[in-house]
């Protein structure tokens, strides 16, 4: 038998089964999200020309998730497959995320709310089995939107007009609960020094202008995406090599 970090390979295959379908399945709520139509109706069995197969999205699915479960491993203990499980369920509506705020620059309330809502129940379960993971969520919760909140009344209040959506705010917010509090900072940090990354190559290839507008959603996607795969220790490893030009002497 093979196994790979532990797990049987035929879960790998499984769960990459599993990814392909789910690919396909954002690509119809990409659809329907922004027209505030039902996602679970008859037309997702009916054939349209909307409805063209996103096989690149369906493969990258199917890889996050063999990553997904390469990452956390399965546990014997069903409390101790929280984190996959979560985050599991958390890919697909990020990446969702990510393409609508693309393509059209917003993130939908259903889209924000059905994270909020299982990042709930999710923090609900975690707290019958240890109530200090529970509220570490719920200050996750409070710190993402806070700190994003901060920024937009700012920004608001500096320059007269929004620095960032309040979609991104709600998504933080919603975020926290999966992340908890370390994490959640971690990505804001994480997303802003991507988005100021991405600014810059984008100014000198003239890609953007500087007046041109540029969703912060996908930023924070990202952000998220490279805090559910590497550890948190190295993370602030590297954030304190680049924000110290080098300079910072620590080690992992």
């Amino acid at each position: 038998m093979v196994y790979i970090n532990d797990v049987h390979i035929l879960y790998y295959l499984l769960i990459s089964i599993i990814g392909l379908i789910i690919g396909k399945f954002v690509a119809w709520c990409n659809i329907r999200l922004p027209e505030n139509e039902k996602i679970f109706s008859k037309e997702i069995f009916l054939k349209s020309e909307n409805k063209k197969t996103n096989y690149l999205l369906m493969i990258v699915m199917a890889i996050i998730y063999i990553g997904i479960l390469y990452r956390f491993g399965i546990k014997e203990i069903f409390i101790q497959n929280l984190d996959l499980i979560k985050y599991l369920i958390l890919a697909p509506m990020l990446i969702s995320a990510f393409m609508i705020d693309m393509k059209l620059q917003i993130i939908p309330n259903r889209l924000v709310l059905t994270i909020f809502e299982i990042g709930l129940l999710i923090s609900f379960i975690y707290g019958i089995v240890n109530v200090n993971i529970a509220i570490d969520m719920f200050l996750g919760m409070i710190a993402g939107g806070g700190i994003f909140l901060i920024i937009t009344l700012l920004g608001g209040f500096i320059y007269g007009k929004e620095a960032m959506g309040f979609g991104d705010v709600k998504l933080m917010g919603a975020l926290g609960l999966y992340f908890g509090l370390y994490n959640i900072i971690a990505i804001s940090v994480l997303s802003f020094t991507i988005a100021a990354i991405c600014i810059v190559v984008f100014l000198i290839t003239k890609m953007k202008n500087v007046n041109d507008y540029m969703p912060f959603g996908p930023f924070i996607v990202l952000a998220s995406g490279i805090v559910t795969f590497i550890p948190f220790n190295i993370i602030v490893f590297v954030l304190l090599k680049i924000f110290t030009l080098g300079m910072y002497k620590g080690s992992l």
